[in-house]
């Protein structure tokens, strides 16, 4: 029943992403949010009388048990931002899905992972450089995730990439699964379900829509520790995705190219203007990530070693190093304590050099 729930809130017009977190909070719960007088949601801010008007749960609910045959018939799984497996760096996106389904075999929470975006009149300058940058990252760390919007150019060449040399990959789309765009690389979809998935927040009632791959775009964005433009003209879908990137203070990387190429004036652009770093090899990427060693469990040993950790520090400290990273959301999950209390930890053991912060409130043992 909470499934229909979770699948319902894909379906009622008008809410969005971010009214629902709040009319949840409100109510108490996904089930609960449909069992309260209508009336009684007027008092949640910012839902005014225009959005109740729109707000049919009824109608959701049985959208929703249509659509849950559809999901059970296909091998779709749902995960909901309430869930443990819901992606963590899309938690602390104020506009994120509230639900999400996806095929594949996905680690939402990979401890690196990167989204590659572009022009999708790549050309050959960019294609090796995309190459040449996950062919890198397989070599130095295989567990890398791969994130991209699977579109003609720099999207595709960036999931094949990760097919050829064996990194998981996942593709964002910008519709339901009853139907795949472009067509032409529904064989790619195949095989990056086999070696890591497909996301969509889009139900299979939903119809191509342009606007729904801008949408998409904050997701790509949002679950990635940063986000790479290999190649882009000067107005266009990465740039968008750069700029998201930046407003969920995460780092965007940019390829330099040839003054007066049309399909570098994009990243030239992030360049000059502070927007991206500036990328020449994978070490430029790590260095400023932080990925050039993967210590992580090693500094738990040291950190025990040196510093006295309470209880509750080792509890952090052992978490860390097992994950890698996490975000201060999931920390307090996992840890069985109070929000308050794992920040209050967090800052005392980053002024001890234990902890380090990353972008989007996560947290990594110091390297």
């Amino acid at each position: 029943m909470e499934t229909l729930y979770k699948v319902a809130f894909s379906f009622l017009n008008g809410l969005g992403s971010i009214n629902a977190r709040k009319v949840i909070a409100y109510t108490g719960g996904v089930d609960a949010f449909f069992r309260v007088k209508k009336q009684e949601l007027l008092k949640v801010p910012g839902i005014g009388k225009h959005i109740l008007q729109k707000l049919d749960r009824d109608v959701a609910l049985r959208e929703a048990e249509a659509e849950l045959k559809f999901i059970e018939d296909n091998d779709i799984n749902v995960v909901f931002y309430l869930d443990e497996n819901f992606p963590q760096r899309l938690l602390n996106c104020p506009d994120s899905p509230t639900t999400l389904y996806y095929k594949g075999d996905i680690d939402f929470n990979a401890s690196r992972i990167l989204s590659v975006v572009g022009t999708r009149n790549a050309t050959e300058y960019g294609k090796e450089n995309c190459d040449k940058i996950i062919k890198a990252l397989a070599s130095h760390a295989e567990k890398t995730v791969i994130v991209s919007g699977l579109a003609y150019g720099i999207d595709i060449c960036a999931h094949k990439a990760a097919l050829k040399y064996k990194l998981p990959t996942v593709a964002v789309v910008g519709h339901g699964f009853h139907l795949m765009y472009p067509a032409q690389h529904r064989k790619y979809a195949e095989e990056i379900i086999q070696q890591g998935g497909l996301i969509s927040e889009f139900n299979s009632k939903s119809v191509i829509d342009p606007r729904h791959f801008v949408r998409r775009n904050r997701i790509i964005a949002g679950m990635a520790d940063a986000t790479l433009v290999v190649e882009s003209a000067r107005k266009g879908g990465s740039l968008i995705t750069a700029e998201i990137a930046n407003s969920y203070n995460r780092d965007v990387f940019a390829f330099p190219g040839r003054i007066g190429d049309v399909y570098s004036q994009g990243c030239n652009h992030l360049i000059k203007t502070n927007q991206a770093h500036l990328i020449e090899s994978v070490s430029d990427l790590e260095y400023i990530l932080g990925w050039e060693n993967d210590l992580s469990k090693k500094d738990a040993v040291q950190a025990k070693m040196f510093v006295e950790l309470s209880p509750e520090e080792d509890l952090i400290v052992g978490l860390l190093s097992h994950e890698g990273k996490l975000g201060i959301d999931m920390l307090s999950i996992k840890s069985n304590l109070p929000m308050s209390r794992v920040s209050s930890l967090l800052l005392k053991m980053e002024f001890e050099g234990l902890v380090r912060a990353l972008p989007g409130k996560i947290y990594a043992l110091t390297s």
